[in-house]
């Protein structure tokens, strides 16, 4: 028993160490969010509001059927329902009706009504859809940011471990004299510097994770690690098709293009609806009534009054009723007139917006397009001078071992290669980001394979 209860404590703890060590992938990161952000829960609640917007517009279409009755008990004065004479007794009354009502004919605008209500929960399908795409964007840009501070803060602590054995080597060659001491308080003076950047970077790798974490509804910060995988940039041949092709590609499946079209269909329904008011309305009725009243007295055949049962008055005093209401428009202080003349500028607005909505995505698949280009022959320059900067390090290194370069220099050249890693860094997530929206632009899934 307590081999099997050591057990189930070590599974346990096992699994509790585990998960506070997972480390989030970039897809997990999306799909987490998608899942969990809270505009999303909000939009998703307003898509079902939406949908029963469109419930009621297909309950008016429907007839309508209500009943109705009433129980009651009269003492002292009141009027006989039978010879509707005066009285002073105590009675009994009851009366019932059923009323079945169907609009037949008012311009269409309850059909039309319903046709909207359709758009519109398409129109909140695309909402929450764009919502997503931009939440999917912004999770792919902090876990970039995650990443490229991780890699700027292994670079500064390899920066400080070799100057950690210059620091070493410089000591000697004091000692030895081949350099003065005041070199030696300058490559001290460097190493104090990489400390400081390294604290600065171990800062804000913390803050990337916090922001991170936030999008993800995740508030447990110190437990929270994205992957510590190798990371180079991932192969693409997204540049094979020019920006007219992503662009032309964009505009059939992007949702904020959908949800503008979607809008203008919107407002062509609510312009038909507002005219539907110039037509007149039909619409028709049946009722069935009954009641009872002890007080009730009818003659026989013999011509005596007698009062009859509950049910025997259930159907002597029923009846039907039905027919039919027509309203005509005649003047109505121009309302339905300028009712359509706005939806008519509402439509146009709606029309002219689309177009805008087009020509900026145009703009920023373009922009999108140059920016690959562009931060990717940034990052190739960077290469080429960080390359250029360890080499001239290298020189001065040796010309700084055999005495014939100053510390201060000598610190200057190490500078400038930290400065040409953090800027390759830099360049490389900047590039990474631009060509994952290029790709999402054509309808590619965000990930880093």
């Amino acid at each position: 028993m307590k081999f099997k209860l050591t057990a189930i404590l070590l599974v346990l703890t096992v699994g509790w160490v585990s998960a506070q060590q997972k480390k989030w992938t970039l897809e997990e990161c999306v799909a987490y969010a998608l899942e969990n952000n809270l505009s999303i829960a909000q939009y998703e609640l307003n898509l079902e509001d939406v949908k029963i917007d469109g419930k009621d517009a297909l309950g008016d279409l429907l007839p309508s059927l209500n009943g109705s009755s009433s129980v009651s008990s009269n003492t002292g004065f009141s009027i006989n329902p039978t010879n509707n004479l005066p009285t002073n007794s105590t009675t009994f009354n009851y009366s019932g009706s059923l009323t079945a009502g169907v609009t037949l004919f008012d311009g269409l605008q309850s059909i039309r009504s319903l046709g909207r209500a359709k758009l519109a929960a398409i129109s909140s399908q695309y909402q929450l859809d764009d919502l997503k795409d931009d939440i999917s964007l912004n999770v792919a840009n902090a876990y970039l940011q995650v990443l490229s501070n991780k890699e700027a803060l292994k670079v500064s602590k390899a920066q400080y471990a070799v100057t950690e054995q210059d620091l070493k080597r410089t000591k000697e060659l004091v000692e030895s004299g081949v350099v003065a001491k005041g070199d030696l308080l300058e490559i001290e003076a460097t190493a104090a510097n990489q400390e400081q950047q390294i604290v600065n970077n171990e800062g804000l790798v913390l803050i990337s994770k916090i922001n991170l974490a936030q999008l993800l509804q995740i508030t447990d910060y110190g437990n929270f690690d994205v992957a510590d995988e190798a990371f180079e940039i991932p192969p693409s041949d997204i540049l094979n098709n020019s920006a007219e092709t992503i662009f032309a590609k964009a505009l059939e499946f992007r949702n904020d293009i959908k949800l503008s079209k979607t809008n203008v269909e919107l407002a062509e329904k609510d312009l038909q609806i507002a005219k539907g008011a110039y037509y007149p309305s039909l619409s028709g009725f049946f009722q069935y009534n009954n009641r009872y009243s002890d007080a009730t007295e009818i003659p026989n055949t013999d011509g005596v009054y007698y009062t009859p049962g509950f049910k025997d008055q259930m159907w002597i005093f029923d009846g039907i009723s039905y027919g039919a209401s027509l309203s005509l428009p005649i003047f109505n202080g121009w309302s339905t007139r300028n009712s359509v003349s706005r939806y008519k500028i509402n439509l146009e607005k709606t029309k002219l917006q689309f177009e805008q909505d087009k020509l900026d995505l145009e703009t920023t698949v373009n922009q999108a397009y140059v920016d690959v280009t562009t931060f990717y022959k940034s990052y190739e320059a960077a290469e080429k001078t960080l390359e250029a900067r360890r080499l001239a390090y290298e020189y001065a290194k040796e010309r700084f071992n055999v005495g014939l370069m100053n510390s201060f220099d000598y610190s200057q050249a190490q500078a400038r290669v930290d400065n040409a890693e953090a800027e390759v860094i830099r360049a490389k997530y900047a590039y990474i980001f631009r060509l994952k929206i290029l790709e999402f632009y054509f309808g590619i899934p965000i990930s880093l394979e």
